[in-house]
């Protein structure tokens, strides 16, 4: 029986994302119609958050955000999704991070113009630790020294360390023993095994192994379009990426680690937690922004069975977040 407060506490550093569709990038000196714009919050941990709240797993945020209406935006957003906020704060005469995010839908791809606040991170003495004891999973992304601080803390309260590894970094490699689950992006993987990528497929098992070596019980690494693999004690899977009419592929990594959490603490096997994230990611891709798209359970599970997506709940949040500075 789960006796924790919280099932997932999450570490972050949210922004604001203002999210825009066009067709094609324009040349020098042109121009590009846009064909959608949305407002929504940003952040790894943050929208993996909010997707694992969505889901159903009972969520803790610690964050730092400037009083702006960026800001503002943020906090409400995470409290809209029933994620308790005590340990969000609100800095004022700040600013919050924002990022112009640019999907091309030509090309499939995405270009990020940000500015970064003023906004002061988070400080250690501003973290209560005891709430990391009191969660099921630590759920990080960074590895700075309080996201370390966290992680350490964590093992000795035997709270699970979920790490979204999006980025390579020496640091990273370093923190490897202090994480049990560790998902990482192609990038990482390009960064801990050099060269790897050339021989394909066959050196995803062995990739894994080595991870779980390391430290983790289990370990997973997304290729994109190319799908993902997985070692741990249930054994190497690998699966297919699913098929869907892609319109914007912001977010997809962040709220694929979300969902694997969320279907984690639904007792599902790894390799299930696997596709349940994947298609909780396909779905979300299919509308504009990293959170717009983000599927309840039913929708989730509607696709899994039969491959088709219902957009009725949906569709009422991306029409939220295309007027959502107004709910500021």
């Amino acid at each position: 029986m789960n006796t924790k407060t919280f099932d997932i506490f999450g570490l972050d550093f949210p922004c604001m994302d203002l999210n825009v569709n066009i067709d094609g990038m324009p040349q020098l000196n042109q121009g590009a119609r846009i064909q959608e714009m949305s407002w929504q919050g940003g952040g790894k941990v943050s929208s993996g958050m909010v997707a694992a709240a969505r889901l159903g797993a009972r969520c803790a945020m610690a964050a730092a955000l400037g009083d702006d209406i960026y800001g503002r935006f943020c906090y409400q957003d995470f409290v809209r999704h029933g994620i308790n906020v005590d340990q969000v704060h609100m800095r004022e005469h700040s600013t919050s991070h924002l990022s112009v995010v640019l999907s091309d839908r030509a090309t499939q791809t995405r270009t990020i113009l940000f500015r970064m606040g003023d906004v002061k991170a988070l400080e250690e003495g501003e973290l209560d630790l005891d709430v990391i004891g009191k969660s099921q999973y630590l759920f990080i992304s960074d590895t700075g020294p309080l996201s370390q601080k966290a992680a350490r803390t964590a093992r000795e309260a035997k709270t699970e360390v979920f790490m979204d590894a999006d980025y390579y970094s020496e640091t990273l490699a370093e923190m490897i023993p202090l994480i049990d689950i560790f998902v990482g992006s192609e990038f990482v993987f390009d960064g801990l095994f050099p060269g790897a990528r050339e021989k394909g497929s066959d050196f995803w098992e062995e990739a894994c192994r080595e991870i779980v070596g390391r430290g983790p019980r289990l370990a997973v690494f997304t290729f994109g379009e190319r799908g993902c693999a997985g070692f741990g004690e249930e054994g190497f899977f690998s699966l297919p990426a699913f098929s869907v009419e892609v319109k914007d592929t912001v977010g997809a990594g962040d709220v694929f680690h979300g969902a694997f959490l969320a279907a984690l603490l639904k007792g599902k096997s790894h390799r299930e937690c696997a596709g349940y994230a994947s298609a909780v990611s396909a779905i979300k891709c299919t509308r504009i922004g990293g959170r717009a798209g983000i599927p309840d359970e039913e929708t989730v599970e509607k696709f899994l069975e039969s491959g088709e997506i219902d957009y009725t709940e949906i569709d009422k949040r991306v029409e939220y977040y295309r007027r959502g500075l107004e709910y500021v």
